[in-house]
């Protein structure tokens, strides 16, 4: 009988909710080059859950090779799942790959003693010449792609790159294990740009024949996920097959796709053209969610990074899409890129917000191995942490105080705007308080912080809002609570208002009882339903709680004069 060589392929993923396509394609690409003899299986978790767990998981069926997808979310959790697994199961081949080690292979064998080979580039080709080799107990010493030692000698290798398609990472065990969180979906690999601070510029862009495509994307779309996230880099780089894909989804939404699947995707804005851009406003709401990584508006900065971008034409295009209200946009921004002090990432800031997106990304420069700003310090100095993620600390542009500070204006941000319960509330603060959108949330971030409001409820979080806005010059407090009272019911679905908004009102019950008796005239109005008063400019409001906006999750919200109710 011909002995078998078990195979664990493992990644820690950032939440539950997120899959990983990584160790998927490796299975593939075992069960299509390896010998019938060499079996792996797939082992997922998360960088919060018990590593013991994993661990134990891991070790179930005592693999021989021990395979791991390593990210700069997860490098840190992986090493010391190493250890666990190592400890118990001392005789195990451990082997890394991913974006995280391929730049640094040498490193990682000299720091990490129980690792024993490193993949570089595309693992699906390299790990099954490995593991072929290591099932025949044949030299592993000259297989692309692979790093490992021989007693002290480290043997190199460059990062792999195939012109070959990798084998489709979507079978039966795929689908069984996807259970309904987020899918992703590639369709072509690289990226034409080559920004200086990211590695998927590296080698020419490879696209998987468009008859492949469409059929990953049906399968995703009918595997029970909500979402379908394709992580090709820049989505819209090659035109006509944007426009095809996009096309086959329009065409069968609602019955080969089914309905409430929504599709993201990673653009670069300032090259959508009109056929595009008719094909996105045609779109059904919810349907599309769109990605823009702009980074900055300092065209200095964007310089520097290699990053040429038509700033006019992207706004342009940006507002275009976000005034046809049916797809959710995300813009990225990052502090820390060379050239962009606070001012300059000020101003950045207020332009992205000026856009009205959906989502505004305040995201930190992180140098990643491979990069090219990694590579040349003297061309983009700073200092940046050591460890994973490589966060950036300091520039000749930023000190480390204005990157804290930034910090601070992020957890604002996130909070008030990204979470998208204070759409009202923002929009007359900013009336108001004749001030720019970056100065309010780097206000309020500072006004957070020394409260210690890292840990608080929604309703002390709302509490924090209406006593800190409305000791501002021009805040009239009773209308600061009319809006967070309309936010509120428009996006919590419980319809019970906070302590902090509520007001004892004897007209609130007699409100009640009247929207019963329209009820009755007007069936169609019945349903659950929360209801306040309002009181700056006297009225009633109130929001059903079903059929949510797809695109910003709000509920209908209907505002009625109280003496239409006769109140």
């Amino acid at each position: 009988m011909k002995p078998i060589l078990w195979v664990a392929l493992c990644t820690l993923n950032s939440k539950y909710i997120h899959s990983s396509l990584a160790p998927w394609y490796l299975l593939s690409g075992i069960e299509n080059y390896c010998k019938p003899g060499i079996i792996a299986e797939v082992i997922e978790g998360t960088i919060n859950e018990d590593l013991e767990s994993v661990a134990r998981r891991i070790l179930a069926n005592r693999p021989q090779v021990i395979g791991f997808s390593c990210y700069i979310w997860n490098i840190e959790a992986t090493k010391q799942l190493v250890r666990l697994v190592k400890d118990k199961l001392p005789e195990a081949v451990i082997v890394l790959g991913g974006p995280e080690v391929s730049y640094n292979a040498a490193d990682i064998l000299q720091e990490e003693p129980l690792v024993q080979y490193v993949v570089s580039g595309e693992g699906e080709e390299p790990l099954a010449m490995l593991l072929n080799c290591l099932y025949h107990n044949a030299v592993t010493r000259h297989i692309p792609g692979v790093n490992s030692r021989a007693g002290d000698e480290l043997i190199s290798a460059t990062p792999y790159v195939t012109a070959n398609d990798p084998p489709s990472p979507y079978t039966e065990k795929y689908f069984n294990a996807l259970k309904s969180r987020i899918a992703y979906l590639e369709t072509s690999r690289g990226c034409p740009y080559s920004c200086a601070f990211c590695l998927s510029g590296f080698g020419q862009v490879r696209y998987f024949s468009l008859e492949r495509a469409k059929k990953e994307l049906l399968m995703l779309a009918n595997s029970g996920t909500q979402t379908v996230k394709l992580v090709d880099r820049t989505f819209n780089a090659n035109r006509s097959r944007a426009v095809e894909l996009i096309s086959f989804i329009l065409e069968h939404y609602g019955n080969r796709i089914p309905e409430g699947v929504c599709f993201h995707f990673e653009i670069a804005g300032d090259i959508l053209d009109e056929a595009i851009l008719g094909l996105l406003a045609a779109a059904p709401a919810g349907l599309f969610q769109v990605e823009i990584g702009m980074q900055s508006f300092n065209e200095k900065t964007l310089t520097a990074i290699r990053r040429k971008t038509n700033v006019e034409r992207l706004k342009n295009n940006i507002r275009q899409i976000v005034a046809n209200g049916n797809i959710h946009v995300h813009l990225d921004l990052i502090a820390g890129l060379p050239h962009e002090d606070l001012s300059s990432f000020a101003a950045s800031f207020n332009t992205a917000y000026d856009l009205k997106p959906n989502m505004l990304q305040l995201g930190f420069l992180k140098l990643l191995h491979g990069s090219q700003m990694r590579e040349e310090p003297e061309n983009y100095p700073c200092r940046f942490n050591k460890r994973a993620p490589y966060e950036v600390l300091e520039t000749p542009w930023l000190s480390h105080e204005e990157l804290r500070y930034l910090k601070r204006t992020e957890d604002a941000l996130e909070r008030l705007y990204n979470s998208g319960r204070f759409r009202r509330t923002l929009a007359y603060l900013l009336e108001r308080l004749n001030i720019k959108p970056f100065e309010l949330f780097a206000q309020f971030g500072e006004y957070l912080a020394a409260k210690g409001a890292d840990r608080i409820s929604l309703n002390d979080f709302i509490a924090l809002v209406l006593v800190y806005f409305s000791s501002q010059p021009g805040i009239d407090k009773t209308a600061l609570r009319d809006m967070l009272v309309c936010d509120y019911l428009a996006t919590n679905s419980s319809g019970r208002l906070p302590v902090v908004l509520q007001v004892k009102d004897p007209a609130l019950k007699a409100t009640k009882q009247q929207l019963k008796r329209v009820d009755a005239t007007f069936p169609q109005h019945r349903g659950r339903r929360g209801i306040a008063l309002l009181y700056a400019e006297p009225s009633i409001v109130y929001a059903y709680y079903q059929d949510p906006n797809p695109v910003t999750g709000e509920y209908p919200l209907i505002k009625i004069a109280k003496e239409a109710l006769g109140l």
